[in-house]
Order: C-alpha cells, then structure tokens, then sequence
C-alpha cells in the first residue's frame, strides 16, 4: 500500500494528495509507469527508479526554496497552504492571470527560484495568483532576487549529459 500511495504521489513528498495533472506530472509518472515495467532490479530500473528519486528531490527543493520566502515574508503559518495547489484549485481574479504569468517567468529569468531549464510549472502559477491577491508578489520577487540571485556563466551539471526534463540547481 505505501509504495501505491507514493507513485500516486507525483508532486514531492509520499501521501502528499496536493498534486495537480500537469506536464510536469505526466512526465514523472510516465517514468513510474516505465520503471514498473522493467524487472526490478535491473540496470534499466535502477537509472529509472534514480531518475524519479531526482526529480523528485529537485521538486523538494523549489518548494522548500518558496516555502523559505514565503516564511521570510511573514507567512510562517500559511506557507504550506500557499504552496498547496490541487484539481480544484482556481486563480483567484482571472484580470491577475497574466499578471502571475509575467511573475512567473520574471521569477524564472532574474533569479534561481528555480533550476536552469526548468519547464515552468503551472503550479507556481497558482501559488504567485495567491501572492498577487495578497499583495505580496513584488516583495516575494524582491526577496527571491536578493536569496537566489541569477549567476551568470554558472555552468548546468547536466550539460554534456542525457537530455533529462530537469537540471541539477547551480548553488544559491
């Protein structure tokens, strides 16, 4: 049963039901579903079962990355439920849509929030609608700039390497 509820599990953390369909999901369980296929064990299961342990630990690390500013912004209490996005989850004005998407990718682009090459997730779209209707998203960007600073020239440890869907993070 435990090992069923965690590759339901296909945001970060086993019995975590606060995940959405997203992209990002598909391609997690889609390797869960490859790995199950292999034999146990074996060398194809083994690079599988390490590939979604990865992505599992960098997911781990853009949350606990939000939920350290989020925290740093007063939101000690609410960080988790700020961060919880599931199938029913709604924007909150639909006029502050392109408003977080531009945050979002603001976000992305001047800082690193979030690892080089990191497909956006829709998730964090949700999350920077809460903090627009807050009236916190310039300060959390302000904050996110200032802790994880864009480095230029800062090499991708994936480089060179098998094409992955995420990359390891530069250090803050």
């Amino acid at each position: 049963m435990l090992a069923r509820d965690d590759e339901k599990n296909l945001w970060s953390l086993p019995h975590d039901v606060s995940h959405t369909e997203a992209d990002d999901d598909r391609i997690l369980y889609n390797l869960i579903v490859i790995r199950n296929q292999q034999a146990k064990d074996s060398e194809e299961w083994q690079k599988l079962n390490y590939d979604i342990y990865s992505l599992r630990q960098i997911r781990r690390e853009v949350r606990s990355r939000w939920k350290r500013i989020l925290e740093d912004l007063g939101f000690q209490r609410e960080a988790d439920s700020l961060l919880s996005v599931t199938k029913l989850s709604t924007m909150s004005d639909s006029k502050n849509t392109r408003k977080a998407r531009e945050m979002l990718l603001k976000l992305a682009e001047e800082t690193n929030i979030f690892p080089t090459s990191w497909e956006l997730s829709e998730r964090y779209l949700f999350v920077v609608d809460r903090l627009i209707a807050l009236d916190a998203a310039e300060e959390f960007f302000k904050i996110a700039s200032q802790t994880y600073p864009k480095k230029p020239g800062v090499p991708c440890l994936a480089d060179g390497q098998k094409k992955t869907h995420y990359l390891a993070f530069p250090s803050p």
